[in-house]
């Protein structure tokens, strides 16, 4: 947990968010840093969503990619939510 002012700041190298930042396309579309309160106004989600996305604290010390790619899919997906996130992560 980190207050919303700490949160917002927040950055890890290697993390989902550096790696979209790192994408030409998402920094010409105005992807503006790699902080956790950027990511979270330019991809438009919640502070839940985005943890879900980027928080290791039920996996170990590193988020896998592909973890983070199923979370990511479940966010976006309709019907977002604990069953959509079961779903891709057994889909994929």
């Amino acid at each position: 947990y980190a207050a919303a002012d700490v949160r917002e700041r927040m950055r890890t190298d290697g993390s989902a968010i550096t790696i979209a930042f790192a994408d030409p396309i998402f920094r010409a579309q105005g992807l503006r840093d790699d902080t956790y309160g950027e990511a979270k106004r330019f991809f438009e989600m919640s502070d839940w969503q985005l943890h879900e996305v980027v928080c290791h604290c039920h996996v170990g010390a590193n988020m896998p990619a592909r973890w983070a790619a199923s979370r990511v899919r479940a966010a976006i997906s309709p019907g977002a939510g604990i069953l959509a996130w079961l779903r891709a992560v057994f889909m994929h």
